[in-house]
């Protein structure tokens, strides 16, 4: 264990594989952000080691050469964790383990391991909880001879705790009762949602780490959880906003991410329904990270996963302050097509340019373009509103700027 900023961090390698469905730039946006993930969870990266094949082996993932220079590598460097960037198999994680003898992590459980961590209320735990339990179910099978050389750290926290879960039988009848309770608190919270009354319901979408939270800040005047880190909040966050005369309901969601687990999909279904329910979202980009058109594809890709991408969306590009488009010295012809060499004006003269007005470029911490925002979320929910009560039109006029 590393001591750094008073807090112990493990020593942890990355390992992730070229294929014929994945490319080596895929892959190293991939490693980037499970090199996040990990420092998010708790661990420093050593390393990482790549390797090309055409696809996975069955057995242990990667090849047997690429293997014994893991161990060595680990032996060497007193590594604590290996990090996979894609989920194994019960049969790959049992192999590997018993070649590394270390603790053996791949995304799927990283991902879960830090929900375990942020989970502050009594529902966002049994979500986890739960969805580690289906993780770890099909895992049990000599898991123990790997946590009893483990103390504590990544993959420890929640349900890798006590040698009792071993018990395929206990585990199941906890997930039953973990569903049981959630379905409880769904129940409730459906309740809870249609007693909102008529107003029109606003939900922030987005990748995680876009700065949703921060532009609910900056929204609806309130204090909700905001920091650097993936994940930073799990739980969902509803608040009343009024803009010029007009009131309706911002409700703040947790983040998604490429390669999102299963089990969080399904564990944190009620969540997601404030999502479907919603009349509008509002979908936060962060224009700044240079795979931000693959961050749009993850999160509409799990928004038709929920049945809720044919609703009513506003583009908000994000954090317009940090971006800088790449310099590239090469040919004149290569820039003109390189996306990544685009200022944000040419930006807008690509496919943004067919989202039309619903599409905003804003910096919520430096409070740029949040008049143009207002203005454009009450235009929507206006719009919304006198639909659903035609009698109320007076009420709520167009825009003016002098309220403001």
């Amino acid at each position: 264990m590393l001591e750094q900023d008073n807090h112990a961090y493990e020593k942890a390698i990355l390992i992730g594989v070229v294929t014929q469905n994945q490319s080596e730039e895929k892959l190293i946006e991939y490693m980037d952000e499970l090199e996040f993930l990990a420092l998010t969870a708790g661990a420093v990266v050593n390393t990482r080691f790549v390797q090309k094949m055409q696809k996975p082996n069955p057995k242990t993932f990667i090849g047997k050469g690429k293997l014994e220079e893991v161990s060595a590598y680990i032996k060497a460097h007193d590594i604590d964790t290996v990090i996979f960037d894609d989920e194994l198999s019960p049969a790959q994680q049992k192999n590997i383990e018993r070649i590394l003898t270390t603790k053996i992590v791949d995304r799927t459980y990283l991902i879960l391991d830090i929900f375990a961590q942020r989970a502050q209320t009594s529902y966002a735990v049994t979500q986890v909880e739960l969805a580690q339990y289906e993780y770890l179910l099909p895992r049990l099978v000599g898991l123990w001879t790997h946590l009893e050389r483990q103390k504590g750290g990544i993959g420890m926290r929640g349900p890798g705790e006590t040698e009792i879960e071993t018990d395929r039988r206990i585990v199941r009848d906890r997930i039953t009762l973990l569903k049981k309770k959630l379905q409880t608190i769904d129940r409730q919270m459906s309740t809870q949602r249609g007693n909102r009354g008529a107003l029109v319901r606003v939900s922030l979408v987005g990748y995680t780490n876009v700065g949703k939270s921060t532009l609910m800040n900056a929204v609806a005047k309130s204090e909700v959880f905001a920091e650097d880190k993936l994940f930073a909040t799990l739980d969902t966050t509803v608040r009343k906003v009024v803009i010029q005369n007009l009131p309706f309901l911002l409700t703040d969601t947790v983040g998604f991410i490429r390669k999102l687990p299963t089990q969080l999909v399904e564990s944190f279904k009620s969540t997601l329904d404030e999502v479907r329910e919603s009349d509008l979202l509002l979908h936060v980009v962060d224009i700044a990270h240079e795979s931000f058109e693959d961050h749009i594809a993850a999160v509409e890709k799990i928004l038709e996963e929920i049945k809720a991408s044919n609703k009513p969306t506003i583009m908000v590009f994000n954090k317009i302050d940090a971006y800088k488009p790449q310099e590239i010295h090469d040919d004149e012809d290569f820039l003109e097509h390189n996306s990544k060499a685009f200022t944000l004006e040419e930006w807008q003269q690509t496919w943004m340019s067919k989202l039309g007005d619903d599409v905003l470029f804003i910096s919520a911490t430096e409070k740029q373009g949040m008049d143009e925002f207002r203005k454009k979320v009450y235009e929507k929910v206006r719009e919304i509103h006198v639909q659903r009560f035609p009698y109320n039109s007076f009420l709520y006029p167009d825009w003016n700027e002098e309220e403001e």
